[in-house]
C-alpha cells in the first residue's frame, strides 16, 4: 500500500534531483504516489518528465540566494493551498581549486569557501524558513542531507565541504528544536561512500575501511530519506542517522 491509496497524495520539495541520491529519491517517493517538485543546476532528465507524479521542476542555482527565494517563490506558486509534506534539502558542493585539490584550511580563495556554505548550509536555512508555513499545513518533515565527511576528517572531501557539513548537521538540531511547536519534524541523513558523480577517483582505497565492503547505492540513501518523511518515522526529529555501512564507527 502506497501513501495515496486512503488520501490525497502527499507532496514533497526536493533540491539536487538531477542525478545522484536526488534522482533515486526522486524514484523513491514517486514508486510512492507522492507528487514531486524539484529543482537543480541542470533540466529535468527526458525519462522523469513522462512520470506522472513529477509535478514540476525549476532550473535554479541554489548557491545563488537570489535563486534561492526565486524557487521557494515558484514552488510555492506550484503547491498552491495545498500542504507541503517533504522537504529534502539535499543539493550541496564539493568543488576543487583551479590545480584540481579540494578546497581545503590552507588552499583556495575565501570566496570559495563562502560559495560552499551558501549551498550547503544557508540554502537549507532559508528553503527551511521559507517552506515553513506550508509544511506546518502538512505536519510535514524536513530531511537535510549531511555527509560522514561532517564528523570526521575524510581524506578527499575537503575541508570546506567537511566544515559545511557539520554546520548543517548542527543546523539541523537547532531546526528541529524552533520547528517542533510547528509541528514539523527535521533529520538529517550523513552519507558515507555512495556511487554517484561525486566521487572522486581515490574512494576505491576506502572501500577496505568499510565493514560491508562496498561502496553504497543511492536507492539505498533514498529509502531512508523517504522513512524519514513518512509517518513510519512519527515521532522522530533531531537526530541524524549515518548511511555508512558501518564505516563512521572508526
Amino acid at each position: 500500500m502506497n501513501d495515496t491509496d486512503a488520501e490525497e497524495p502527499k507532496t514533497v520539495v526536493l533540491t539536487g534531483a538531477s542525478r545522484g541520491i536526488g534522482h533515486a529519491t526522486v524514484k523513491r517517493f514517486s514508486e510512492q504516489g507522492w507528487r514531486i517538485i524539484t529543482c537543480s543546476r541542470d533540466p529535468v532528465p527526458e525519462a522523469c518528465k513522462r512520470d506522472p507524479n513529477w509535478s514540476g521542476h525549476i532550473t535554479v542555482d541554489l548557491s545563488l540566494p537570489i535563486d534561492q527565494d526565486r524557487f521557494i517563490a515558484e514552488a510555492l506558486e506550484m503547491l498552491g493551498d495545498a500542504p507541503l509534506h517533504g522537504l529534502v534539502n539535499n543539493a550541496g558542493v564539493s568543488p576543487k581549486t583551479p590545480y584540481r585539490e579540494r578546497l581545503g584550511c590552507l588552499n583556495g580563495e575565501m570566496a570559495a569557501w563562502k560559495d560552499v556554505f551558501e549551498l550547503n548550509l544557508f540554502a537549507p536555512l532559508r528553503l527551511s524558513r521559507g517552506f515553513a508555513a506550508a509544511l506546518h499545513k502538512g505536519r510535514g518533515a524536513v530531511v537535510n542531507v549531511t555527509s560522514i565527511a561532517g564528523h570526521a576528517v575524510h581524506p578527499f572531501a575537503g575541508s570546506a565541504y567537511g566544515v559545511s557539513k557539520a554546520a548543517l548537521s548542527s543546523l539541523t538540531r537547532e531546526l528541529a528544536a524552533e520547528f517542533g511547536t510547528l509541528g514539523v519534524r527535521v533529520n538529517a541523513i550523513a552519507p558515507g561512500e555512495i556511487a554517484t558523480d561525486m566521487l572522486s577517483q581515490e574512494t576505491e582505497a576506502l572501500i577496505p575501511r568499510i565493514p560491508m565492503e562496498r561502496l553504497g547505492q543511492p536507492d539505498e540513501v533514498a529509502s531512508v530519506i523517504y522513512f524519514l518523511c513518512s509517518g513510519d518515522s512519527g515521532y522522530v526529529s533531531g537526530t541524524e542517522i549515518y548511511v555508512t555501512g558501518a564505516q563512521h564507527i572508526f
